[in-house]
């Protein structure tokens, strides 16, 4: 018996002759063939079919001296076939990259959408746990911040500066009247809106608001532009997997994929020369978003890379809530000073007994809230947006190589075997094969490429665009030099070896490292005046207090109020 190889070599040789013998003789003997596959293709049956080949005198591009077995309504309909065959080879090619971006962008955006809920449950269970007394009047203004960040995430037209110092307007009244000059009461409206206003003049939570802003512009416009660049490109991939064929090439690529059939070669294939030649001019207009496409990717890594430290929104999210802390400890450590400064501005209240609101979160939600699992540190934020990135790496090139890749990988026959070279099989082809890119088609002896296409130069356009948009968010730390204002005395500087590493945390009671491990406890309802010692070492910062003792071990940072580090697991 014959052996696998042997009977695979007999094979091939059998087809060759039977392939390129065809070609040899007078033409196809009888249309049966033909007919049953042009009626399979085009899904039911069309009148006028010819039984046997007949001259195609009236054919208007597989023109033969040999009888064929087509007719001009079926030279039309393979036109069009030929041309949706192009839209689904390019939608093929481009569906795993267009899969890899529109996934991770939605993913990013739900995590996104998931931090900042996360952000607002701390900064709630912040206020309920030791400021319960102003919890209630301050979960407007606590959810009307983190609607606000949401907003500016995904695209709309609010500014954070705007957004922060509302945030900080609003809560320097309620610290006012229930730290700093506390008691059983409630002033008027007029007197708290005074208050609200004055809190820039006299900076009571010092350079926090400027810290705020700081890293919420740092970290938000990254993230913002990141979402808009990933759209973008999605943008991109639709727009040139519906790319307009034009009239050279739909006929092009009718006599390079349908016109065989008409002599009866249903299972011939383009010679890959002749294959590059069609495909490169019909993508020419394409491949010229190649270098725009390429530059956006790297600008995407360049981005990508610069978000970390303490400018990675994880970490500016997460830690909010120490910041607002650590402004409502600073102006209740100057309480004396603030009060002086605001009955100047203000006068001195006209206070009327009430009943202080009490804070009303939902208990189950503060458990839920605080029962979060150490999170893996391989699967952050970072560490995935890193991955994506390094994947869509292996696309740069893509718009280049796409009539490449065309060809090699399914359309054009393989080396060695007979081929298609638009009007017979034969051993190989024998025309100049041309590059890619428009300039490169005056050449081409296939396709005629003429002018430029709009579609394309206003992606093209918008590349531009996005890419200047990148590259000019990319968060640069080393950059960033913040002096306290005249209520601390530190002046803060982020310096650029900063990293998830480093931790980065430059509040001096709070905020932390977004790597620090979850404790599995959160104090008591603690109260300012219960604080009996502030103890900080080296390795360790312990609390004495008669309402919770508590006791947490830190990488040299200070905890003031708030107990436990929480840290939101890695989610996209």
């Amino acid at each position: 018996m014959m052996d696998a190889r042997t009977w695979r070599v007999g094979w091939r040789c059998l087809l060759l002759l039977v392939i390129f013998g065809s070609t040899r003789s007078e033409g196809v003997q009888s249309c049966e063939e033909v007919r049953k596959l042009f009626q399979w293709r085009l899904a039911g049956a069309v009148k006028g079919l010819p039984d046997s080949p007949r001259a195609g005198s009236d054919l208007q591009v597989c023109i033969s001296e040999k009888p064929t077995c087509c007719t001009r309504k079926m030279e039309e309909r393979y036109h069009i076939v030929a041309r949706e065959d192009m839209q689904q080879a390019l939608q093929t090619a481009s569906s795993t990259l267009k899969f890899l971006i529109s996934r991770n962008a939605a993913a990013f955006q739900e995590t996104l959408e998931t931090l900042i809920r996360q952000a607002e449950n701390y900064t709630s269970i912040l206020f309920c746990n030791t400021y319960r007394n102003m919890a209630l009047e301050a979960a407007a203004t606590v959810q009307e911040f983190f609607t606000d960040v949401g907003l500016y995430l995904f695209g709309a037209d609010v500014n954070p500066e705007e957004f922060v110092n509302r945030f900080f307007d609003s809560l320097f009244p309620l610290v006012y009247n229930y730290l700093i000059n506390p008691g059983i009461t409630d002033s008027s409206l007029e007197y708290s809106e005074c208050i609200r206003m004055a809190r820039r003049d006299i900076s009571p939570f010092g350079n926090i608001p400027k810290r705020v802003m700081g890293q919420m512009g740092r970290s938000l416009l990254p993230s913002r532009t990141l979402l808009q660049a990933l759209n973008l490109g999605i943008e991109v991939i639709n727009t040139t997997d519906h790319l307009h064929v034009s009239k050279e090439c739909g006929r092009a690529l009718l006599r390079m994929q349908y016109c065989p059939h008409c002599q009866g070669l249903m299972l011939s294939k383009p010679c890959m020369g002749y294959c590059l030649n069609v495909m490169r001019g019909c993508l020419a207009y394409m491949a010229e978003l190649n270098p725009h496409w390429h530059a956006y990717i790297r600008s995407l890594e360049e981005l990508s890379d610069a978000m970390h430290g303490t400018y990675d929104i994880e970490h500016v999210l997460l830690n909010f809530h120490l910041l607002v802390n650590d402004a409502v400890m600073q102006a209740h450590l100057n309480g004396q000073k603030l009060s002086e400064q605001v009955n100047k501005i203000c006068g001195h209240p006209i206070r009327t007994p009430t009943q202080s609101p009490r804070c009303s979160f939902d208990g189950s939600k503060e458990k839920h809230g605080m029962k979060i699992s150490p999170r893996n540190g391989e699967e952050t934020l970072a560490s995935r947006r890193k991955e994506f990135i390094n994947s869509l790496r292996l696309h740069r090139t893509f718009y280049g190589a796409l009539a490449d890749q065309l060809c090699v990988n399914d359309l054009a026959a393989a080396d060695g075997l007979p081929c298609w070279n638009g009007e017979d099989i034969v051993k190989s082809y024998n025309q100049p094969v041309v590059g890619n890119g428009i300039k490169a088609q005056s050449g081409n002896p296939e396709v005629k490429v003429k002018g430029t296409d709009p579609v394309i130069n206003q992606i093209i356009d918008k590349l531009k665009h996005v890419i200047q948009l990148l590259q000019g968010r990319s968060p640069k730390p080393d950059k960033w030099e913040l002096q306290m204002g005249s209520g601390g005395g530190m002046v803060e500087q982020i310096s650029g070896d900063c990293d998830d590493e480093d931790g980065c945390g430059g509040s001096g009671s709070g905020e932390v490292k977004r790597t620090l491990k979850v404790t599995d406890w959160m104090p008591e309802e603690m109260n300012l005046s219960d604080i009996k010692q502030i103890h900080q070492t080296d390795g360790d910062s312990t609390f004495d207090t008669t309402g919770a003792g508590c006791t947490a071990a830190t990488e040299s940072m200070t905890f003031t109020l708030m107990g436990a580090v929480m840290i939101l697991p890695g989610l996209w």
